[in-house]
């Protein structure tokens, strides 16, 4: 589809709401509405591609209580006719329906084609891409498995969510400072999956998160660009394209 003039297409990802404290958490969600309050006026779409959520957990009557902040932005940017997509990440998995009810918000679970101004992009939160981290792409198998997540939803809210925090806390401590820097072109897990897609299939842009890490990683013999999202948390980073070119910016207000 060809995006109207003068309007453009806006990739973010991993918020982590929740994460570390109630405060920070706080003050991380007014920065990304007041961003999103800004591109509402040049806005054709917006993607945010994982990880809004250092946790979530829809059960039958019940969802994580607050960010009311972000929910009520994307609820009125749908209003208004901007479509907004959602791609699951690794902290936020285990979402149902409430989106698409409540915000009209498409949720996807697997990295989705989409094509603008005949430019081909693929979009995914990226974890489990590429080889390496066997761990956790068995773990992502059993957190996807239907009786798992059913096993879960019968816990009480305050016991099921305790334990998901705990356990999001944990993984968040082993994992400090092993995003920080970018690891070559040889070592990169995204880097390698995109140029395995790329021997099948042309796409000019790959636009993941999960890495923490702004990236913008042009590949040699080809017009195709991987672009990492960062995060909200250290960098407020984001893409955008605009009819014509991807861009990575940081917002600094």
């Amino acid at each position: 589809m060809n995006i109207p003039f003068n309007k453009k297409i806006y990739f973010l990802s991993d918020f982590h709401l929740g994460s570390p404290d109630a405060a920070s958490s706080l003050a991380r969600e007014k920065k990304i509405v007041r961003f999103l309050n800004e591109i509402k006026a040049d806005a054709a779409q917006i993607f945010i591609v994982g990880d809004m959520f250092d946790f979530w957990y829809e059960y039958k009557n019940v969802v994580p209580k607050g960010y009311t902040r972000i929910l009520g932005k994307l609820a009125e940017l749908t209003d208004s006719g901007i479509p907004v997509h959602f791609f699951v990440g690794n902290h936020d998995m285990w979402m149902t329906d409430y989106f698409q009810k409540e915000l009209n918000i498409p949720v996807y679970f697997e990295p989705k084609e989409f094509e603008f101004n005949n430019k081909k992009f693929l979009i995914g939160h990226g974890d489990g891409l590429g080889p390496g981290d066997k761990g956790y792409k068995f773990l992502k198998k059993i957190f996807r498995n239907k009786i798992c997540q059913w096993l879960f939803g019968i816990l009480p809210p305050a016991i099921g969510i305790g334990i998901a925090n705990y356990s999001s806390n944990k993984s968040r401590e082993k994992g400090a400072g092993s995003s920080e820097k970018f690891y070559g072109e040889e070592n990169e897990w995204l880097i390698i999956y995109c140029k395995e897609v790329l021997k099948k299939e042309h796409f000019d842009y790959f636009i993941f998160g999960h890495r923490h890490l702004p990236i913008d990683f042009a590949f040699t013999n080809n017009n195709s660009r991987y672009i990492n999202l960062g995060d909200w948390i250290q960098y407020n980073s984001y893409a955008v394209f605009d009819g014509e070119k991807t861009q990575l910016l940081y917002y600094t207000k």
